[in-house]
């Protein structure tokens, strides 16, 4: 029976995630499989990569192949490697100690490079965080210098407007006074009109 490695689509629409496994190429891309070697999810970053690479080793030295997208996975997993050096050790070029070691320190250089990539992602976040603080704070201090540019307007327009009223009152207030002067010197005038007209009059009788 001719087995194939490949994906199997789960997951909701906009963000699938994939099975590894090992499936007859009969089968539906979605449907039975015979087992289940892994999961494959691209939503994170770095992509979040599950195997078991024993599993999927036993499986290729049994002739399954994988598609492309599952060679790549188990290639950066290092089941191919390790499928390779179990080569070595059946035809006496390597131990099994040696094959282990050189598996192992595979292993290490390959954390390290992850562990590297993610502390770069991280220092790149870390980054753009700072940044984008850096340009909500230059859009607030906008903001409250507008704010308060508006509000000082505001005040000069208001004492504008009280300066005009209060000028406004003092100037018909003056004249108030003034027509209250005129009015009392008119008054004095008649007055004085009136006493002088008595005056003449005594003189004539």
């Amino acid at each position: 029976m001719p087995v194939k490695i490949r994906l199997q689509r789960h997951g909701k629409k906009g963000k699938p995630f994939f099975w590894i496994v090992a499936a007859d190429t009969r089968a539906k891309r979605d449907g039975k499989f015979l087992e289940k070697l892994g999961i494959y999810n691209p939503n994170t970053n770095p992509a979040t990569i599950e195997l078991d690479v024993d599993g999927a080793v036993t499986w290729l030295q049994n002739g399954a192949q994988p598609t492309d997208t599952a060679r790549a996975i188990l290639s950066y997993k290092g089941a191919l490697l390790k499928k390779h050096l179990a080569v070595g050790v059946n035809k006496g070029a390597l131990t099994e100690e040696q094959a282990e070691e050189k598996f192992k320190a595979w292993l290490e250089e390959k954390e390290g490079k992850i562990g590297a990539k993610k502390e770069s992602l991280s220092k790149a976040q870390e980054a753009e965080k700072a940044k984008a603080l850096e340009a909500e704070k230059a859009a607030n201090a906008k903001r409250e210098a507008e704010f308060k540019e508006a509000e000082e307007a505001e005040e000069a327009e208001a004492k504008a407007d009280a300066d005009a009223e209060a000028a406004a009152k003092a100037e018909a207030t003056a004249e108030a006074t003034d027509e209250a002067t005129v009015e009392k010197a008119e008054e004095e005038v008649e007055a004085a009109t009136a006493e002088e007209a008595k005056t003449e009059d005594k003189k004539d009788a």
